[in-house]
């Protein structure tokens, strides 16, 4: 279908590229291992909070697009790291590194011509794979803006 195509390729260029705000990438890079971790006064999340809770709910959105299979998880507590601060020092680039990777797998679902974008999952309340990536790109905007802020308030933002 061709006006699906056209639409598909809208959606790859929102979860992907960065034309109206700093974009995932950008928001993440360059940041100092000893302020990973730190909350800025009046802020409730650290920038490694920020970083898994992106992670952790772009997962659960791929998951749930997938299949019916998807783990459930609880709202709040599994969305967010148990700490402040990256449990090691790889976590931080392993955190990004996956949600890059699971960015590409959810990008991959998109462009499957067998997937329709607008009819609903099986196995959810009338989602549809088309406002899956929305919420994906919203989800993920959302909160770059606030890695964003936290970094300005770190003074660590050019």
């Amino acid at each position: 279908m061709p006006h699906q195509d056209a639409v598909r390729d809208h959606l790859v260029t929102l979860l992907r590229k960065s034309e109206a705000h700093a974009g995932f990438e950008n928001s993440v890079k360059d940041v100092p291992k000893e302020k990973r971790g730190v909350r800025p006064v009046g802020s409730p999340h650290s920038l490694w909070e920020l970083l898994e809770h992106i992670r952790i709910a772009q997962l659960d959105i791929l998951e749930f697009s997938q299949s019916a299979g998807f783990p459930t998880l609880k709202w709040p507590d599994a969305y967010w790291p148990k700490t402040p601060e990256p449990p090691t020092e790889s976590a931080w680039r392993d955190s990004i590194q996956s949600v890059v990777t699971d960015r590409a797998a959810f990008i991959a679902l998109i462009r499957d011509p067998k997937r329709d974008l607008f009819i609903p999952l099986p196995w959810g309340d009338g989602q549809t794979l088309m406002r899956e990536a929305l919420l994906l790109a919203d989800h993920t905007a959302y909160h770059t803006g606030e890695i964003v802020l936290t970094r300005r308030l770190l003074d660590l933002w050019p």
